[in-house]
């Protein structure tokens, strides 16, 4: 007990002792001055002072030493004296049981004072600060009452309901000569208002001298300041204490921690020679009057701080929600050996309510060629930016040489007479492009077979019949789009209602819009503008077109069947071809007038074909 005795003054103390000398006196030992129980009291308050030398029953007991004969004497060192001085008990300084009470205090009592405890054997001294307090010294917050000491801490969860007991007013209660009266002050978290009772809600309500929170919200967070009123001797005394009002998640929520990252026995791919840093998140939840919770790495079963590897440290940081922690902790380690990758990583947390734990595990990282991976990935992106290119530039031209390759020539597929047929309106600007520049170009350097109605149409037919079997003996309708093209009742709108139903019903041939100059979309008749919008549509552009490179060639040729024979071939079906006209050409020149008066007639037409 004697050893118990001495470790906990040492404690109170801060470990000052000394020890009298003087023979006539008993030996008493000097614990020096209590540096946790010092005292601050306003100027004007009740206040006291209390023995430490009692603050642990188990140490020293008021009750058992006065039945063991000691006395309790109180002295003081006042602030700018030298000798210590007996205290003068009086209605203001008085002394109840192991407590000096100094109803009220004034700035003059600041000092030390002593407590002794002694018979005529043993004696024991302890002594104690007081401080008073002026009020413009005192924390003080906008309409607020002053408060010398540090505010005491209340946790309650939320939507649960707790007490507020003014603290010391028990104490007050047996000084006072009739039951003390408490006014109760809140001012909120972010100390802007300070609102006496009643707080105009209906959670917080006072019951006689106590403040009971019934529903706990987050908005009831702030200080409660209770100021204590009684009375002793006629006259009036007060004292103000405060309470820290904090909310916490409810005790019935489950309170056991838990790790969130990592899962368990994750592996981690590192490479040798190089840091890594392993994270561990968790949860800690609070508990009331258990607030110890710890998050740690371990070893092969051991702490960092038990290693004794300058190779391996720990960072922990934590983050606060309402007392509930969410902790991580970073095990680092510095140039990872191949040793490492053995080892057994643990992340570990722990509270009053239980503990959980999950490991981890290194593994050496696959190295990837990443110099060649990143040439290989440019090549490639190269190329296709190149292909992407070329095919944007050139893509006529590609798709030409794959149908000069892959193509099929239709000529061995159907058993149609002639390769193009062409319609377009009938004057004279229209008429001398195509049979100068189109029908040339056709015929004598791309070999097809073309058809023209008033070149190739024999005397003494019906016009009707004859575009109709003409259209139909032909793979590729050619219309030459103007804006005098296909007028109600001529012969081109035929033409073009012959070649769509043909290749409406029958797939077998194609109809190809040359646009031979700009056409206003309002002036076309029904049918041109539906082809205009299905078919395909290629752009004469005058002396940009002339050249057989020209881009209006190679689309045209796209469009056209595909020709696959060789150039003697050609030229021998070219000269063919224009030997079989010259012998119909003689036979025709009589019908030449003929056909283009007919041609020029609308009403000629049968109905039916309009």
């Amino acid at each position: 007990m004697a050893s118990f005795i001495l470790l906990f003054l040492l404690a109170v103390t801060g470990g000052a002792v000394s020890q009298s000398n003087d023979s006539t006196e008993p030996m008493c030992y000097d614990w020096g001055e209590s540096s946790q129980a010092a005292v601050l009291v306003l100027d004007g308050e009740a206040g006291w002072v209390s023995c430490p030398l009692f603050s642990h029953p188990a140490v020293y007991n008021y009750t058992t030493a006065q039945s063991a004969g000691h006395d309790l004497v109180w002295y003081r060192l006042l602030d700018g004296h030298d000798l210590e001085q007996p205290i003068p008990y009086s209605a203001r300084v008085s002394r109840e049981r192991e407590r000096l009470w100094l109803q009220p205090a004034v700035v003059n009592d600041t000092g030390q004072y002593i407590c002794m405890l002694r018979n005529k054997s043993s004696c024991s001294r302890i002594a104690v600060r007081l401080q008073v307090l002026l009020r413009d010294q005192a924390v003080r917050s906008a309409g607020c009452p002053q408060v010398a000491m540090a505010a005491t801490e209340a946790l309650i969860g939320f939507q649960q309901g707790k007490t507020l007991t003014c603290p010391n007013l028990q104490d007050a209660s047996k000084m006072a000569d009739s039951d003390p009266t408490v006014n109760w002050t809140y001012v909120n978290q972010d100390m802007s208002r300070c609102d006496p009772y009643p707080f105009w809600d209906n959670h917080r309500e006072q019951v006689r001298t106590d403040l009971q929170i019934h529903n706990m919200l987050i908005p009831y967070e702030g200080l409660y300041f209770c100021t204590v009123w009684y009375r002793r001797r006629g006259g009036s005394l007060s004292f103000t204490r405060s309470i820290k009002v904090s909310g916490i998640y409810p005790t019935t929520l489950p309170k056991d921690p838990i790790i969130l990252h990592p899962t368990n026995g994750k592996v981690f791919p590192v490479r040798t020679n190089s840091d890594v840093h392993l994270t561990c998140r968790g949860q800690l939840p609070f508990i009331i009057d258990k607030p110890e919770r710890e998050i740690w790495w371990t070893v092969d079963g051991k702490r960092v701080e038990q290693l004794n590897d300058g190779r391996f440290s720990q960072t922990n940081s934590t983050t606060d929600d309402h007392r509930d922690l969410t902790a991580v902790t970073i095990l680092k380690i510095t140039d990872v050996q191949s040793e490492d990758l053995q080892r057994n990583f643990t992340c570990s947390v722990k509270n009053a309510r239980g503990s959980m734990a999950r490991w981890v595990q290194l593994e050496e990282e696959v190295s990837l060629p990443s110099v060649e991976l990143g040439c290989g990935l440019g090549v490639t992106l190269v190329l296709m930016l190149l292909l992407f290119v070329v095919y944007h530039v050139f893509w006529l031209e590609l798709l030409l040489l794959y149908r000069s390759w892959f193509g099929t020539d239709e000529r061995h597929t159907d058993d149609k007479e002639f390769d193009v047929y062409i319609s377009y309106a009938r004057n004279s600007e229209e008429e001398q492009f195509v049979l100068s520049t189109l029908r040339g170009v056709l015929e004598n350097e791309l070999g097809y077979s073309v058809c023209i109605f008033d070149r190739d149409s024999l005397p003494g037919g019906t016009i009707t019949d004859e575009t109709l079997s003409f259209v139909a003996r032909s793979r590729r309708l050619l219309v030459v789009v103007s804006p005098g093209y296909a007028s109600r009742g001529s012969q081109a709108l035929l033409e073009l209602k012959a070649g769509i139903d043909s290749m409406a019903l029958g797939g077998h041939l194609r109809v190809i819009l040359v646009q031979y100059r700009p056409v206003q979309r309002q002036s076309l008749v029904r049918e041109l503008r539906r082809a205009r919008v299905a078919l395909a549509l290629v752009r004469w552009k005058g002396d940009k077109s002339k050249e057989l490179t020209s881009r209006f060639w190679k689309q045209l040729r796209v469009e056209l069947p595909v020709r696959r024979a060789g150039r003697e071939q050609q030229e021998g079906s070219s000269k063919e071809a224009a030997l079989m006209r010259l012998v119909s050409q003689n036979s025709t020149n009589s019908q030449t007038g003929l056909i283009s008066n007919t041609t020029k007639t609308p009403q000629n037409i049968p109905n039916s074909a309009a």
